[in-house]
Formats: C-alpha cells, sequence, structure tokens
C-alpha cells in the first residue's frame, strides 16, 4: 500500500497528490499528523485554528470511512512517525503536496531522506498554488521582488490546464482496520473553540462584483472570505480560480498575489525576521509598549483602526482594505517595528498564512517586495471616509465612537507623519553610507 499525507489539503476532491496515490492502484491509507513543532509554538489553548483543524479531520474521516477506508490521526514528531512508517514492508512509499514555508521545506527533505533510507520513495505534488515557485522567474533564472512583472509573466504560463480539476476518489482505500485514534483536543492540551468559521462554499456572486465592492469592509458580500480554506486546504485554489477564470480578472490578480508572496517566502526564507530590502532593518523603531498595546486592543482613537483590530480579536478576520490601514498605522505612525504586527496577527488570524502574512507587513512597512514607498502613508481618517463613509462598519465594532468614553487619538497625524518621513531617511541614509 502507499500513503497519502495530509497537510494543507484538507479534501477529498480535486487532490493533487491523493489523485496520483490512488492512480497507483494499491490500497492508500491516508494519515495526518498534529505536528508538535508547530503546536507547541501556539500559546492560546483554545486556538480557534487547532479546532478548525480537528473539526475538518473529522468529516474528511467520515468521508474516508463512507468509501471503506480510515483516517489515521496521529499526534507528534513526524520524524518518528514517518520512521515507523518508512520501517514497515507493506508501505511503499508515501505522496504529499508540497509545502513552501521554510520549516515544511526542511521536514520535508528529512522525511524523503527516511524513506529513501529504507529504499522506499516519496512522490510531491503541486497543489497549494497555481503557479510553484520555480515556474515564474525572470529569463536569467532570479525571482521576481515586484509584483507586476511577475503577473504579466505569470499570464503568460499560464493555461486552462493549470486549473483542470484531479479526480476524486471513490474507493481505493487500504480497508484494515486501525489502531490509531483521532487524539482529542484535550489529549493534546487545546480546548475547544467555538469560533464561528465561514462557509467554503464559493460565493459566485461574489466574484461578479468582486472588483466594485472589494474595499468596503460594512459590506457583507464583497470579499469571498475563503482565505481559511485556502489556508488549510479544505477548498481547491484550482476550484476557486476555475469559478474566477477568465470573466474576474480581479480576483484571479489577487490569486496571483498569493503565488507571488508564496514564491517570496520560498525564494527569501529570511524574509520572517529580515528586511528584504536590508537598508530597512536600520530603521531605528520605537519601543512604546503602551501604544503597542492600545493599537492590540483597538484603542488608538482612530475608528478605522481599533474597528479592525476589535475585528480581528472578536472573530479572527479582517477585511484586508482595513489590514492594510492598522499596518500602515503601527508601523507609520506609532513607528513600531513590523515584526511584532506580523506575529500578532500570526496569532490571532484564523486564515494566517506566512507567506502573505509576512508579505503584506513587508508591503507596508516599506521594507518588502513591490512595497508601498516608505513616503505612502496612509491617513485613517481619509480612508475612513473613502471606505466607510456612513460608518456602517465602525459603529458594529466601536460603538462608542462619537461618545465621551471613545479615547483621544494617541498620535497626531501630522506629527506622526513627519517624525516616520524623518526617521525613515535618516535610517536610509545611514544605510547606504553603511554607518
Amino acid at each position: 500500500m502507499v500513503l497519502h499525507w495530509f497537510r494543507r489539503d484538507l479534501r477529498l476532491e480535486d487532490n493533487a497528490a491523493l489523485a496520483k496515490a490512488m492512480a497507483t492502484g494499491q490500497p492508500v491509507q491516508p494519515v495526518f499528523i498534529f505536528d508538535t513543532h508547530i503546536l507547541d509554538r501556539l500559546e492560546d489553548a483554545a486556538d480557534a485554528r487547532v479546532s478548525f483543524i480537528h473539526q475538518e479531520l473529522t468529516r474528511l474521516s467520515q468521508e474516508i470511512a463512507v468509501q471503506g477506508g480510515n483516517l489515521w490521526v496521529v499526534y507528534g514528531d513526524p520524524m518518528v512517525w514517518h520512521q515507523t512508517w518508512a520501517a514497515d514492508p507493506a508501505i511503499e512509499g508515501v505522496f504529499a503536496n508540497r509545502d513552501y514555508e521554510p520549516y515544511a521545506g526542511r521536514r520535508d527533505e528529512a522525511v524523503a531522506r527516511i524513506y529513501a533510507q529504507e529504499g522506499k520513495w516519496s512522490k510531491w505534488s503541486k497543489d497549494h498554488v497555481l503557479m510553484e515557485p520555480r515556474e515564474v522567474l525572470k529569463d536569467d533564472g532570479t525571482p521576481y521582488t515586484v509584483f507586476t512583472p511577475y503577473s504579466r509573466k505569470w499570464r503568460t504560463h499560464f493555461t486552462p490546464e493549470h486549473i483542470q480539476a484531479y479526480p476524486t476518489p471513490t474507493g481505493g482505500w487500504n480497508p484494515q482496520a486501525s489502531s490509531h485514534t483521532m487524539p482529542s483536543l484535550k489529549d493534546m492540551g487545546f480546548e475547544e473553540n467555538t469560533q464561528k468559521v465561514p462557509s467554503r462554499e464559493i460565493p459566485a456572486t461574489v466574484l461578479a462584483a468582486y472588483e466594485a465592492k472589494r474595499n468596503f469592509p460594512a459590506l457583507p458580500n464583497g470579499t469571498t472570505r475563503l482565505g481559511v480554506h485556502l489556508r488549510f486546504g479544505t477548498i481547491s485554489i484550482r476550484a476557486l480560480a476555475r469559478v474566477a477564470y477568465p470573466d474576474h480578472s480581479k480576483f484571479l490578480t489577487e490569486l496571483i498575489w498569493r503565488d507571488f508572496y508564496q514564491m517570496i517566502l520560498k525564494h527569501f526564507p529570511d524574509s520572517p525576521s529580515k528586511a528584504i530590502k536590508p537598508a530597512y532593518d536600520r530603521i531605528m523603531w520605537e519601543s512604546n509598549e503602551t501604544h503597542f498595546e492600545a493599537w492590540c486592543q483597538g484603542k488608538t482613537g482612530y475608528p478605522l483602526v481599533d474597528a479592525g483590530m476589535r475585528e480581528l480579536n472578536a472573530t479572527g478576520f479582517m477585511h484586508n482594505r482595513v489590514r492594510m490601514v492598522v499596518a500602515s498605522f503601527l508601523t507609520k505612525h506609532l513607528l513600531l517595528d513590523w515584526r511584532l504586527g506580523e506575529a500578532y496577527f500570526a496569532s490571532k488570524l484564523l486564515d494566517f498564512d506566512l507567506a502573505s502574512n509576512v508579505g503584506g507587513w513587508q508591503w507596508a512597512s516599506g521594507s518588502g517586495c513591490d512595497a508601498a514607498p516608505y513616503f505612502r502613508i496612509f491617513n485613517p481618517a481619509s480612508q475612513l471616509e473613502k471606505f466607510d463613509k456612513d460608518l456602517k462598519y465602525v459603529k458594529q465594532w466601536v460603538p462608542e465612537y462619537g461618545l465621551p468614553e471613545y479615547p483621544e487619538p494617541i498620535v497626531d497625524h501630522k506629527q506622526a507623519r513627519e517624525r516616520c518621513l524623518a526617521r525613515y531617511k535618516e535610517g536610509l541614509a545611514s544605510a547606504s553610507l553603511g554607518l
């Protein structure tokens, strides 16, 4: 038999590696590992993402059971589990879909060595992206660092075959009963979180009006809110692209941005901790814990910023337009290190994806690929006037806005802007001089 290792692909339909495992004609044994190297870094015992994964694995297990198979769900170190499976003479090899994050890359290389040492194979497939990091490069083989030329090259490579669906299995599983009982959340040291997760149904009506509505956070159907499902692969990126192509070009562009950031993370694996543009690591950030706490709690005195942070804290979601505003505010108005904001988003977002999160924060701070110039500083008041003029979004999350108990702005916009421009100019000048 062969293994299919589920990771960021928690679905049976349109799953590249799973379809290839089934195509061998061998019985397929599906497995999932709750990776302690990842779980041990989580600080919240009620982390909603762990509950979501557990819930989706229960669904997946039921779907497989209906077809006569059983899903092995285990907890621990992937190296230990794969050493056990690789040594099993009944197992010929393992299929899995690629993951481009730095830790995942190191882990998967180690797993491949484990199977090779036993004289067995491991086969890895493209599934999480439409174009892999190595598929869209400059003519000289180096990675793009600006989105527009990357997007043009991406579109010249793209064909409808890139979004063709893989067949959904209807059987072919290893029928043997398993001694692996799915661990409970409690077994792993976690608690159930009942935070509501958006449906994984693809809302075609949202895509039809996406370009017109996507920037307005008060609109209930302005965006798809499918980020969490793309993150954990409960829907296929190809399925979403099939709905977007060819009529909804703006939404397809957002999927290209997603591929772009996956490519950047693969080629710049230090980007979660270092500025992609090294000069920006010379910026002298403030260390004002009071300001950071006010930002985290949504008590800055800037209503659009506060509404976004309160929505994030309550739901694990934040509208993309508002994400840009709050990130700019932290890095430009408060002059706090973008890595603080990136880490906070990482701890709260249901749809947290390392590549997109790091890419977005470096964009906001000016230090990343295709970044906003450092002198581009979002004015929260202007953004509010433009995208939430009637205050529907703000009133939903900041009901005390306009009342005496709402705090005064913690910084003055004009003064903060001038300080930011001076500080950035100073830092970049010192970098250019090698000081």
